[in-house]
């Protein structure tokens, strides 16, 4: 079984960073932390040290002196739960799960799982099943539908679900066959810019501006990283778009946060403004969705030459299901991993893994994706587009191979966490809230904004200080 070490190196070299610079990572800790046959430990390590060793490698291409760069596995583990462990002035968050989200048999003795959170999926979903927003309800629709013949009905109608499958069931499908030529950090060229000079500033990100087009986790943790070390992000919603307030809070630390309605006129012209004065557009719309707005890559680039466009998607860019919407947990029932788990527990039923670990190792991964692509934008010139997805990141995950007895490990203790909170205060009170695992000895990550409500902020960068 390769070392967390081993994969970084792969990782790293794989994305064009300098092997010498690995001598300067630090990764501390052993497998497993938390219950689970997958190397979750090591997919939260590895995701943070990469993005973090990014940033020491910026700091580098700046003219600052070489730095170490080191990474616990526990506080990585930490990190990748963050939003449980978050506290709003001592009180813990609420449920995390709408009443109708979960798991659900069909009447072929399938389990589909329901992501319910937003409102209009939840809408769409009793619209196919023709029933009430009640758990017994849904149930009993679903003992009348067949798991995959729902599955599709669902998404037809904006539902956002998925049905359980076993990994040799999903690797039979045409979408696992589109994954698996992917790459798991995607970095292409999509246009001709001059190389950008780096601006002035004591940290790796200083003077970089992000925007960032992206809710619930993945996304929103990837402008979180690179608002850690320096960049100034400008977190965009709209009025009328859902959001998970726990989750926004959390993901928020760091960023400014501006509305702009892209149905409007008004909004498109307010998004085109920050796009010219931004070096990162970070987005997590479906694909093909902002290029209908005007925003695709090409275009953004051609409104700020230079640019690091950053695509997340939950299926990868190819591929039957590349236009399918996704969450963590419905990835994970999709490609295996809630199947693996249960046989591995000895359960019939879905099992989750231990953290939201496909969302949170594919933010880091977009970080540093991200800053990969920035590095190589200073040397050389050009605009780049940095593409991930949730399912590329799963089979990341699953070629790690399994932990023997790993769901024997007890869960982490209430008395593991303090050591890797810190206390801050926000636009909705005082936060205690996980620390970045990557410490960097000489720019230590930081985050210099506090969480603030969504539109906190006008839509413009604010003034040069």
């Amino acid at each position: 079984m390769r070392t967390p070490r081993e994969m970084l190196a792969d990782l790293w070299t794989e994305a064009g960073g300098d092997p010498v610079a690995l001598d300067g990572v630090t990764l501390g800790g052993d497998e497993p932390q938390l219950p689970s046959s997958f190397r979750v430990g090591a997919a939260a390590q590895i995701s943070i040290a990469a993005a973090g060793l990014a940033a020491a490698q910026i700091w580098t291409q700046r003219g600052g002196q070489p730095q170490g760069v080191s990474v616990d596995m526990r506080h990585a583990v930490v990190e990748c739960r963050s939003e449980r462990y978050l506290r709003l002035d001592g009180n813990p968050p609420p449920p995390a799960w709408d009443a109708i989200a979960g798991v659900y048999r069909t009447g072929d003795g399938n389990f589909v799982r329901l992501h319910t959170n937003f409102a209009h999926h939840r809408d769409a979903v009793c619209r196919v099943l023709n029933c009430v927003a009640e758990r017994d309800a849904v149930q009993a629709a679903l003992l009348t539908w067949q798991g995959e013949a729902f599955e599709t009905a669902a998404y037809a109608a904006g539902g956002v679900v998925a049905m359980m499958r076993s990994y040799d069931e999903w690797q039979a499908l045409p979408q696992a066959s589109a994954i698996d030529r992917l790459p798991l950090v995607e970095i292409t060229k999509i246009g001709d810019a001059a190389a950008k000079p780096w601006p002035a500033g004591e940290r790796p990100l200083s003077g970089l501006r992000v925007l960032d087009l992206s809710r619930v986790i993945a996304g929103p943790v990837a402008g979180r990283t690179l608002a850690a070390h320096g960049a100034e992000v400008m977190l965009v919603s709209s009025p009328d778009l859902p959001a998970i307030p726990w989750l926004t809070i959390d993901t928020g630390r760091g960023k400014l946060s501006s509305f702009a309605d892209l149905k409007t006129g008004q909004g498109v012209a307010a998004l085109r403004g920050l796009l010219a004065g931004a070096d990162i557009f970070s987005q997590g719309y479906r694909p093909q969705a902002l290029a209908a707005l005007g925003f695709a890559p090409e275009e953004a680039a051609a409104l700020s030459p230079g640019l690091i466009y950053v695509s997340l998607s939950a299926y990868g860019r190819a591929g039957p299901w590349a236009g399918r919407r996704g969450f963590d947990s419905l990835v994970q029932c999709a490609t295996g991993f809630n199947h693996a788990e249960a046989r591995a527990a000895g359960l019939h039923v879905p099992k989750e893994l231990p953290a939201q670990m496909l969302d949170h190792a594919t933010g880091y991964l977009m970080a540093f994706g991200a800053m990969m692509a920035k590095a190589r934008q200073a040397r050389e010139g050009g605009s780049w587009h940095v593409q991930v997805s949730l399912a590329r990141t799963g089979k990341w995950l699953w070629e790690m191979g399994r932990l023997a007895g790993g769901l024997a490990t007890p869960d982490l203790s209430a008395d593991a966490i303090p050591p890797f909170v810190e206390d801050m205060p926000s636009g909705f009170g005082i936060l205690s809230a996980v620390r970045h695992a990557a410490v960097l000895s000489t720019t230590p990550a930081h985050w210099a904004w506090p969480a603030v409500p969504l539109g906190s902020d006008r839509p413009h960068w604010p003034a040069p200080s």
